[in-house]
């Protein structure tokens, strides 16, 4: 389903589309609020035709997770679990830390839901069995450098310089893996045996540090709660919800074990009973993780629950079952679950309203002081200079009150000489929407499926000032034949304050304690930082050039009569012609260029003038 603005607001999928169509638009049918204002928000409707139901599963997964529709069940979080990744395709294997869990022949461990737990698990088995920790390509590169600290410290065996054997170094690897397996006792027994010999021998040093290792394990150990003896990778699902949001509780349960335990925020916008909500958050979890269990216990059914049993089963490479545990030791678990779930829910509901308040409130209460509706993309510019050396530009990016970093861009001013903001300006917006124009163009003739951060166009324009900039944007607007797109100034006070908003040739006051004040402060502040940094990073590179370089007719000599006469930057701006032009090795017509180009004005190349 679009919008009148062509942005995807819900997505779905069913056998008889002609019935699931007609289902929101009959008024016999009981229907929520939010579905009766996303119906009446609906331009025009987008098919496809697969040709199974599966395939209509993963494409319905895959277009949710690519353009987050506002109306349908969204999972709210986007969290990457850590894994322990040992590289068995190596001669000599590492073991590593890893964000992602590949198909090829490395063996991995997890997911965890600490990364600091699986950090500490890897130090300690690095100072157990001494596994490299280098990227050095083994055996080829044996004897070619020297050990690393690693060596010195007795965290690693130098297999770079041939110290242990490929054999021996193998069996370490595959004491390491038990260990990750979860079998702790020949490690224990190993380690009280070390301890009590030097103990004997008077060497109480090693002793200690036997004792130590020997105290890690066992903490390492006492992490993972016995659940189940069956020795099974499964997930245990459970949620808790009101009448606007809920809360999914996930118990990952690995070789028997309890590893951990995650929480996950659903906005059940179009919902309409519990199932719904588990089916929704189920496809869109397991489309976005790498592991998936044998086992997954639910609270209930839901729909398709054989369908998605059948694609997680093609992914996983292995049956995948679904169990609703009704009685015994399972039922308390999934109990347990419900209630974490629960518990979550009734303590973040007031920091989800607060957030909410700060983000999506601000967003609405900056659309209802300019009398807009739908308001979800602001994107805010900005201009940096130092007299007009290096100018850049910055634009950044707001969707429903938060920052939209990947969508950041910069801009090098290419055509303005001089410190001339409305040109510079004039040209970032024009660059920025004509690429815009040019990615919507290359979209409409299907060279590329997804959307670029230029393709999206915002609702609203915020200009870091008031009439000037404003006029500036619109007329690069109405240019560019986009007049729709509103723009809108942020005015500051004598104190460098913003005090009001400059729409439509009206200052609009703004609440200066109200959650859209602080929003407008964010956004000013982000453009302002962003095109500092920026500015910045190109100074740091030409430091040893100055601003009197970029002037036509001025060459080394000349600017540093320039400077030995003025001594600094500001005073060459702040002089008269006729002063500059009494410099040594000044002439008139290169007094005029050097005036020209700190005022805008003069024998300038490229020079804009207002």
């Amino acid at each position: 389903m679009h919008d009148k603005h062509d942005e995807i607001i819900y997505v779905g999928k069913a056998i008889s589309l002609k019935n699931r169509v007609r289902q929101y638009f009959q008024s016999s049918r009981n229907k929520t609020a939010k579905i009766e204002k996303m119906v009446s928000r609906i331009a025009r409707f987008e098919y496809i035709i697969t040709d199974s139901e599966l395939e209509a599963l993963v494409l319905e997964c895959n277009l949710i997770k690519e353009y987050r529709p506002k109306y349908n069940t969204m999972l709210k979080d986007d969290k990457a679990y850590p894994y322990i990744k040992v590289t068995m395709e190596e001669t000599y294997p590492r073991i590593l830390f890893s964000r992602t869990m590949k198909k090829d022949k490395n063996r991995y461990f997890g997911p965890y839901t600490s990364a600091g737990a699986v950090k500490d698990t890897i130090d300690l088995i690095h100072k157990l069995w001494k596994i490299r920790t280098c990227s050095r390509n083994l055996p080829k590169d044996i004897g070619k450098e020297r050990p690393c600290l690693n060596y010195h410290i007795k965290q690693c065996s130098a297999p770079c310089q041939g110290y242990i054997s490929r054999e021996d170094y193998g069996k370490a690897v595959e004491q390491a893996v038990e260990f990750l397996n979860g079998h702790y006792g020949p490690v224990l027994s190993m380690l009280k045996k070390k301890m009590t010999d030097a103990s004997d021998e008077m060497d109480f040093e090693r002793a200690i540090e036997y004792r130590e290792l020997l105290n890690s394990v066992k903490q390492v150990a006492q992490k993972q709660k016995i659940t189940s003896q069956s020795m099974e990778d499964r997930d245990v699902i459970a949620m808790a919800r009101d009448e606007e949001d809920a809360v999914v509780q996930v118990f990952f349960v690995r070789d028997g074990k309890l590893i951990g335990r995650e929480h996950f925020h659903v906005s059940a916008a179009t919902a309409e009973d519990d199932g719904q909500i588990l089916g929704s958050f189920i496809k869109q979890f397991y489309a976005g993780t790498p592991f998936i269990p044998r086992e997954i216990w639910t609270q209930q059914e839901f729909e398709e629950m054989e369908l998605v049993s059948q694609w997680l089963g093609r992914r996983r490479g292995q049956n995948v079952k679904f169990v609703i545990p009704k009685k015994g030791q399972k039922e308390r678990l999934v109990e347990l679950a419900a209630k974490n779930a629960l518990l979550v829910l009734s303590q973040d509901k007031e920091k989800i309203k607060r957030e909410e308040l700060r983000t999506i409130g601000a967003m609405n209460q900056i659309g209802q002081w300019l009398g807009l509706s739908g308001v979800r993309r602001i994107e805010a510019f900005d201009i940096s200079n130092i007299s007009g050396f290096e100018s850049v530009g910055s634009m950044v990016v707001y969707e429903d009150g938060r920052p939209k970093r990947n969508d950041y861009r910069k801009f090098r001013i290419k055509t303005v000489q001089g410190p001339n903001d409305y040109a510079s300006m004039e040209e970032v917006l024009t660059r920025r929407f004509e690429h815009g124009m040019e990615e919507k163009k290359e979209l409409s003739g299907g060279e590329d499926e997804k959307m670029g951060s230029f393709t999206r166009f915002p609702d609203l324009i915020m200009m870091d000032g008031g009439r000037g900039q404003v006029n500036v944007a619109l007329r690069v607007l109405e240019k560019l034949g986009l007049s729709s797109i509103a723009v809108c100034g942020m005015v500051k006070d004598d104190r460098h304050r913003t005090r009001g908003l400059y729409y439509q040739n009206v200052e609009i006051p703004i609440d200066r304690h109200s959650e859209g004040f602080k929003l407008i402060t964010r956004i000013q502040d982000e453009a302002h930082r962003f095109a500092i940094e920026y500015h910045r990073s190109l100074r740091s590179k030409t430091q040893v050039r100055s601003v009197l370089d970029d002037i036509e007719g001025i060459g080394p000599a000349r600017r540093k009569a320039l400077m030995r006469r003025f001594k600094t930057l500001e005073a060459v701006r702040d002089a008269s012609v006729e002063e500059l032009s009494e410099t040594e090795g000044m002439n008139r017509r290169a007094a005029e260029s050097v005036y020209g180009f700190f005022h805008g004005t003069g024998n300038v190349p490229g020079a804009h003038t207002e």
